[in-house]
């Protein structure tokens, strides 16, 4: 780094020893500037943290380019200054003129989360906003709820969903319970880049601060329960043997009370994970898509003999659902084959109940399996293809709002939401729809597994994979930028030895198909118009390629779909499976090497 620059972070880091700022933060400060590695200090310093469309998620600790109070306040009187606007130039549907703008403030098990999540409220409240404040840790999709619930603006969950303990987050949600989109997030964030320090209102207007919990939780297990689609199924498996695992945080009280209401009754828990801890120390990392995770469920559902093992991430919107294979033996049922069983299940069941009606539709976003798309078009079933997070379902269940009727959206990374009285991933409500699905099964003399296995019989085998490459701090991110640029610049022309037919890049809003020897070019429709940093690759062995970086860690995400065919009339059984799923393993290094990694 440039002196110029280094000693820029300096001038920056010496505004944080003074009294505005607490004496622990600027012991720290003083500590990173005397260190003779200033590493620590420039990555503190060297920007302010990013207010994306999302909001904001980083390491916690002092510096402008960390999650602690400060930033967390800045952000907060950006967000305010902005509601205030919209609210007075009529631009809110559910606020009458005149009337007082309101939020619900939420925060999950995560260290900081309750000072954080008084800090929103605080600011909020000194700019005159109404806030519902949790009074305890609460799952992201029953804020999303209760911003409905309750007719409010917006709203603040304090998470950083299943990111590493040195992390935190802020979501900002809008009138409709979803995470802001265009306009409103340009918006905002042009707002938060104006507000210093000194700008920030605290500590008035307490009276504005109301503290929500026991009815609301009433109120989101109902909505949770209108997602049943089989209560007689339920009944007959009332016994299924489940295990639960709220991974230290948000899903401990909500998820097994929502089961119950369902009439599940054979519930069990994991007791050391249902203990709130911000330094999950039962993990190595509090993610359920690591099998890592998910070993004391294991462990308590074999002693048990469970059926099932279900997790959910701290904040409890992403799930993970372990099941036993045709050997007995524990399998994580991964993103993609959670999302294709949801899909299947509640296109077929609700056919067989005549409650399918021809505007039901169904969501995935463009880097989830192709199988539901193969399901969904065999069935008659509307499906259509979103970017990446649940903002974006839940803006195609805006658009469509009175006019088509939601029944379900999923996306690889483990999350889905079977219903629009919540518009973010919601695990309380698929834990229990998995559990019928499981009951279902059960039902018919299968496993959950065997239930996969008879939808791959049905639409074909494939394997997804996604393959992370971290790369931290301003030079990783730099890195990252690179690499998306040398793609676009020599773009991939074969990959694990079959020919690219087709390119999609989300940022250009372009398609390119390989026709009779040429490249043709084509445009990309997409909801309002909106562009992604997403590049496609598909080929002509049916492989699918996707490469994005992270909206909200480090790391730059390939997603591999990699077709096997099955042999015609034979049965899928549990030995086929593991043979077809280590036939598409084998070709994970080819495809890793092609794409230069």
């Amino acid at each position: 780094m440039k002196q110029e620059e280094l000693q820029q972070i300096m001038s920056v880091a010496q505004t944080w020893l003074t009294d505005a700022f607490d004496q622990e933060t600027q012991n720290e400060v003083r500590r990173m500037m005397e260190a003779e590695d200033k590493t620590e200090l420039i990555d503190s310093f060297y920007r302010t943290l990013e207010f994306g469309t999302g909001g904001l998620r980083g390491i916690m600790g002092p510096g402008t380019n960390r999650m602690n109070q400060y930033i967390v306040a800045q952000a907060t009187q950006g967000f305010a200054n902005y509601l205030n606007h919209v609210a007075q130039e009529g631009g809110f549907n559910n606020l009458g003129k005149g009337e007082r703008v309101s939020v619900v403030v939420g925060h999950d098990c995560r260290n900081n989360g309750r000072l954080f999540a008084e800090t929103v409220a605080d600011v909020f409240a000194a700019n005159g906003i109404r806030v519902y404040l949790f009074e305890s840790l609460r799952p992201t999709p029953e804020v999303s709820f209760a911003i409905r619930h309750l007719k409010c603006q917006g709203g603040v969950n304090v998470t950083a969903s299943h990111n590493p303990k040195e992390y935190n987050g802020y979501k900002a949600y809008w009138e409709d319970g979803s995470q802001v989109l265009q306009p409103h997030d340009i918006g905002i964030i042009r707002e938060v880049e104006k507000v210093k320090m000194e700008d920030v209102k605290r500590g008035g207007n307490k009276d504005l601060i109301e503290i929500i919990g026991g009815e609301m939780d009433y109120d989101f297990m109902q909505a949770v329960k209108t997602v049943m689609i089989d209560q007689d199924v339920i009944l007959r498996q009332k016994d299924l043997n489940i295990v639960y695992t709220p991974m230290h945080g948000a899903g401990r009280q909500i998820v097994p009370m929502c089961l119950r209401s369902w009439g599940f009754e054979n519930i069990h828990v994991v007791p050391e994970q249902m203990v709130i801890d911000g330094n999950f120390s039962t993990v190595v990392s509090p993610n359920p898509e690591n099998a890592e995770a998910m070993t004391m469920g294991m462990n308590l559902g074999t002693k048990l003999g469970a059926d099932l093992v279900i997790a959910s991430d701290p904040d409890a919107d992403r799930i993970a659902i372990v099941c036993r294979n045709h050997k007995g033996e524990w399998v994580i049922i991964n993103g993609n084959q959670t999302c294709m069983m949801y899909c299947y299940y509640i296109i077929n069941n609700m056919k067989q109940l005549g409650k399918m009606t021809p505007d039901m539709y169904l969501v995935k976003t463009i880097v989830t399996s192709e199988v539901i798309r193969r399901i969904a078009d065999r069935q008659g079933v509307t499906l259509t293809d979103e970017y990446t997070g649940f903002k974006w379902i839940a803006n195609r269940i805006r658009m469509w709002e009175g006019k088509r009727k939601y029944i379900g959206g999923g996306e690889e990374s483990f999350g889905f939401l079977p219903y629009d009285a919540v518009r973010d991933k919601c695990s309380p409500s698929a834990i229990c729809l998995i559990a019928e699905i499981a009951a279902y099964a059960k039902d018919h003399g299968m496993t959950l597994f065997d239930y996969l296995l008879h939808i791959y019989e049905e639409y074909g085998f494939q394997r997804e994979t996604t393959v992370n490459i971290v790369r931290p701090g301003k030079a990783g991110a730099d890195e990252i930028k690179q690499m998306m640029a040398d793609y676009r610049t020599n773009p991939v022309q074969t990959i694990a030895g079959s020919k690219v037919v087709k390119r999609k890049d989300y940022q250009s809003l372009q398609e390119q198909r390989l026709e009779n020897g040429e490249w043709h070019t084509y445009p990309i429709e997409m909801a309002l118009g909106a562009t992604s940093n997403v590049l496609q690759y598909f080929t002509e062995d049916g492989l699918k390629v996707s490469v994005r970086p992270s909206g909200t860690e480090p790391k730059i995400k390939y997603y591999f779909e990699i077709p096997v065919a099955m042999e015609d009339g034979k049965p899928l059984t549990g030995d086929e499976y593991e043979r077809l799923t280590a036939k598409a393993e084998d070709r994970v290094a080819d495809i890793k090497q092609s794409m230069g990694i």
